[in-house]
């Protein structure tokens, strides 16, 4: 795909990271200046009386807080059609397409150029470090990115999602070709109409180019995980259509098809050492490096939600070191991996303060406090006003028309590189919604489902993936945990399982409440093997990416298509009796 050329100069892009950090603030204030200047003709800034300013004063004075449900009437406008300066000042030519999880449906995020330059800074920083530690040659990449489809809005955007509007962008392209590695896999798989025809195509590309990959890459460690797990039961026919140089029948794409008949040679040889490589192996264990034997390291967002995936996935790496992906989101990118080395789970991002203008809601100490303090909500700080060891809600104002927009994303302040602070993810807030004074955050249920799945690691079984729903169909209502697991679990396990689960939650609020019946006893409820598969089927079927897709960890009561897959899947429900 993006072929390595033009020579890449990475000390220099490390020191243009270290200027640009060295003054953030004054970055930051200049940022600001840019943006507003520049949509200063805007109808949304108009409105709010900024009269041509663009000190961070008297922005924060004039323009409130806001969150999408603000921004929507203004996006569906420019989505129909209307071309008037609405949030920008030039108009806006794309939409991306969020990847849902947050209201079961995607939304659409206004998308740009300028977007695009971030992206390409963000890129070029990250892989700046990482090469430096752990330089990469001229190999090939094994990348499981899928491009969705795009379609037009009623206005005659074009409409994708975020992913997909940057790998298509030409600018993108050229740019990065001097630090992508060549993907293993043609064009025609990345942009196959099937995403499962193009995860089969994309591990049949890999194994013929096994002795050329250099790394794994995929945007989620969700997609890594999934695509293995999808070796686990193909790995006999992708031998047989080496053996035979013939791609199976099923996969029909014309295009895929075509595109395959080029590269697929009878290879008896490579064939048998593939079986070979996999018949050795105990459970899967070292399945990557044994595959690909010049691998030097699995890339990918692995931070956050997607923290449940890692034992899976370095059951499957090995050796190999995990590296995890930079941190942004549909609305646009905040930080840099500089530190590659450091495991996923404590990773860090360094803030490039010339991306967007970022303020930080500072968060009290638990969410009880903040409960009792009353609505007063803290006044958001400046990026160098942070504080090490504190908890904030991001708020960002970025290239592309979203103004002092809410990402909903906590994080936690690790250290400074410069004057710029070192983030770590620690999760979405408040994911899940109040029964009574609890405040379950997705850390919360993460670490609860953590201490419970040893349970099940005992017994030699997996979580295979899980998510959660408050049940308010009776009271007192009540948290419902929906696990996937391999194999069959014996009845006494999955008590112990479901008290663990309910004794593990530590919010004050949660305890206190479940101790007076104020909420009523979790229930765990098991579900059928591939349910979770039919939950992204329909998210990918609503327009979101499967590189994109990430499994929704809280399913509100609107979100009827998820909650009916998983109702309709219950095997055995557990009540527990911890309390």
């Amino acid at each position: 795909m993006l072929q390595r050329m033009e020579v890449f100069d990475g000390e220099k892009v490390i020191e243009e990271f270290e200027e640009l950090t060295r003054d953030a603030g004054r970055v930051q204030v200049e940022t600001l200046k840019k943006i507003l200047e520049e949509n200063g003709s805007a109808e949304y800034l108009q409105n709010l009386g900024l009269n041509g300013r663009t000190d961070p004063q008297s922005f924060k004075e004039c323009v409130p807080l806001a969150t999408h449900d603000d921004f929507e009437a203004y996006i569906q406008r420019i989505a129909d059609g209307d071309s008037s300066p609405i949030l920008t000042g030039k108009p806006i030519e794309s939409m991306s397409l969020s990847s849902g999880t947050t209201k079961g449906r995607p939304k659409f995020i206004p998308f740009n150029d300028s977007l695009v330059e971030t992206t390409m800074q963000t890129f070029l920083t990250s892989f700046a470090f990482r090469n430096k530690q752990v330089p990469i040659g001229n190999g090939k990449a094994l990348q499981f990115i899928y491009s969705s489809k795009q379609f037009k809005t009623k206005g005659g955007l074009l409409a994708g999602t975020a992913t997909t509007n940057v790998f298509r962008s030409p600018k993108f392209r050229s740019t990065m070709k001097s630090i992508q590695s060549p993907c293993s896999s043609p064009d025609e798989v990345i942009f196959g109409s099937d995403v499962y025809q193009s995860l089969y195509c994309h591990l049949l590309c890999g194994l013929i180019y096994r002795d050329e990959v250099e790394l794994v890459y995929s945007s989620f460690a969700h997609s890594i995980i999934l695509a293995f797990r999808t070796f686990e039961q193909v790995w006999e026919e992708l031998c047989t259509n080496i053996r035979d140089g013939v791609l199976s029948s099923w996969v029909t794409d014309p295009s895929i098809r075509a595109a395959m008949s080029k590269l697929l040679k009878p290879d008896p040889e490579l064939a048998d050492l593939i079986y070979k490589k996999c018949a050795g192996l105990s459970n899967w264990s070292g399945l990557i490096p044994a595959l690909f034997p010049n691998a030097k390291y699995i890339y990918g967002i692995m931070t956050g939600s997607m923290e449940p995936y890692l034992m899976k996935l370095r059951h499957y790496a090995g050796h190999l070191p995990l590296m995890s992906a930079d941190y942004g989101s549909s609305e646009g990118w905040i930080g840099s991996n500089v530190n590659p080395l450091l495991p996923p789970e404590l990773t860090t991002f360094a803030v490039l303060p010339n991306v967007g203008y970022f303020e930080f809601i500072p968060l009290k100490a638990n969410a009880q406090d903040q409960e009792q303090e009353g609505a007063q909500e803290n006044k958001p700080v400046s990026l160098t006003e942070v504080k090490i060891g504190e908890e904030y809600e991001i708020v960002v104002t970025n290239v592309a028309g979203l103004y002092r927009y809410r990402l909903g994303d906590v994080v936690k302040v690790m250290g400074f590189h410069n004057a710029t602070p070192e983030l770590k993810f620690v999760c979405r807030r408040n994911i899940l919604p109040s029964i009574n004074i609890d405040k379950i955050t997705e850390k919360d249920l993460q670490l609860a489902v953590e201490a419970a799945r040893n349970v099940l690691a005992a017994e030699k079984l997996e979580l295979v993936e899980f998510t959660s729903h408050v049940d308010m169909s009776s009271l007192p209502g009540h948290y419902v945990i929906f696990w996937e697991i391999s194999g069959e679990a014996k009845e006494e396990v999955l008590r112990e399982c479901c008290n663990r689960l309910d004794r593990a939650f530590q919010d004050a609020g949660y305890v206190s409440s479940r101790k007076v019946k104020a909420i009523g006893a979790l229930e765990l409820r098991v579900v059928r093997k591939g349910t979770f598969r039919k939950i992204m089927e329909h998210s990918l079927s609503l327009g979101s990416a499967m590189s994109q897709y990430k499994t929704p960890r809280a399913v509100g009561s609107t979100n009827t298509a998820v909650l009916h897959t998983l109702r309709s899947n219950v095997v055995n429900s557990y009540f527990s009796t911890a309390f």
